[in-house]
């Protein structure tokens, strides 16, 4: 399949790229619009570096083709500044160092802005099923994350327990 126009909205921003419709997301972001928050990991949807939101819902970018996002609205941790859920998620880390080396973190505070977003009355179990299934972190930062989403739970009304 040649390249074609893939009319996207990415971070609020209706664009419109001449790319083969099977490329990643993943390479549309960082390769041809120069966001770099998505993290190139395991390149088959299981590491969760890559996650972005798609219409709200998280969605490793590495696995997705670009014409499955057409139409849909693509949301970046570029644009936590203007998401209210996914910029206080990037507050409660940044206030609780829920971080180490860093490569998996946008990932997961994708994952949770996500959810979050989602669901009025979040529950911990619920979160952490998503993150276990979808998100790897070899730097042994998980309390800090644990905390921050404890933290989010308690700042959202949802069930910590």
């Amino acid at each position: 399949m040649g390249a074609q126009g893939q009319d996207l909205t990415i971070n609020g921003t209706a664009v419109t790229l001449s790319v083969d419709g099977d490329t990643s997301l993943l390479s549309v972001l960082r390769d041809r619009m120069d966001l770099k928050g998505s993290r190139i990991g395991c390149t088959e949807g299981y590491c969760g570096a890559c996650t972005v939101l798609v219409d709200g819902k998280p969605v490793q970018s590495c696995n997705t083709p670009v014409w499955s996002v057409a139409g849909k609205d693509v949301t970046t941790i570029e644009a936590a500044e203007r998401h209210p859920v996914l910029s206080e998620v990037q507050k409660v880390f940044v206030d609780l160092q829920a971080a180490q080396c860093g490569y998996c973190t946008n990932g997961i505070m994708m994952t949770l802005a996500g959810l979050l977003g989602q669901s009025p009355r979040p529950d911990r179990a619920h979160i952490l099923a998503h993150l276990d299934e979808r998100h790897l972190c070899r730097c042994g930062v998980h309390v800090r994350v644990l905390k921050a989403i404890d933290q989010l739970l308690a700042q959202s009304g949802g069930a910590t327990a």
